[in-house]
């Protein structure tokens, strides 16, 4: 699935993290903002590329603005923009 409509979920407070998703035919495309980058900036990808994979989502860009979240939030604003994109519906 390529994401067609632009969608964002979350919010920039502390322990959350906003996801913005974009149109692209280029693949997952990940920009991540985060003060711990360099210490979980892999993880926070890796969180969000495997769960657009769940989705199936083959082509967007992600805008992540981190501001500490743990996975099970990264990957709940992540179903949120994708559900967002459709229109509101199921992504299975």
């Amino acid at each position: 699935m390529i994401i067609q409509n632009p969608s964002c979920a979350g919010a920039m407070e502390s322990n959350d993290i906003l996801i913005m998703l974009h149109p692209s035919e280029d693949g997952v495309q990940i920009q991540l903002e985060s003060k711990v980058k360099k210490q979980f900036g892999r993880r926070i990808e890796s969180v969000i590329k495997t769960t657009l994979e769940q989705a199936g989502v083959t082509s967007t860009v992600v805008i992540a603005r981190d501001k500490g979240a743990l996975d099970y939030t990264i990957k709940a604003r992540v179903i949120t923009a994708v559900n967002r994109s459709l229109g509101g519906g199921s992504y299975e």
